[in-house]
């Protein structure tokens, strides 16, 4: 279970900081002719990052 916790919390850090980068770089990002808007990453950077913040934070408190 630990491990899992681990993984999740890496993986939505990572999809929250995608987003930040996308974000600080402008790059537009298109899905079959769609272009996501820029309040799509907002919801996304807070989303993932709190996700992340508390996978690790369910880590750090307990011995699973």
């Amino acid at each position: 279970m630990r491990a899992y916790v681990l993984i999740s919390g890496a993986v939505f850090g990572a999809v929250a900081l995608a987003h930040a980068i996308k974000l600080f770089l402008d790059w537009p990002i298109q899905v079959a002719g769609w272009v996501l808007p820029i309040w799509v990453s907002w919801i996304a950077i807070l989303a993932g990052g709190t996700l992340c913040v508390w996978a690790f934070r369910l880590v750090g408190q307990r011995q699973m």
